[in-house]
């Protein structure tokens, strides 16, 4: 599977986070370093992940929950 182009987030937790839209995958990349990859995640999600005032706040309580995630090596 591809990478998906990631942008940079103002979050003390994320680094920057990436959308395919036409896979329905959330890309996130960490500031430890890690990357994980949110598979059958909607448009809508991405568009108020980025819109949080604190995406990682949003990513712990709407995407960890509902989607299945994992890390990328």
């Amino acid at each position: 599977m591809l990478a998906v182009r990631r942008v940079p987030v103002e979050s003390s937790v994320l680094r920057d986070v990436g959308y395919d839209a036409a896979r329905s995958v959330l890309e996130v990349g960490f500031r430890n370093g890690s990357v994980y990859r949110y598979h059958l995640v909607p448009a809508r999600v991405h568009r108020e992940l980025m819109a949080a005032q604190s995406p990682g706040r949003y990513l712990n309580r709407e995407i960890k929950p509902r989607f299945p995630g994992q890390e990328v090596d």
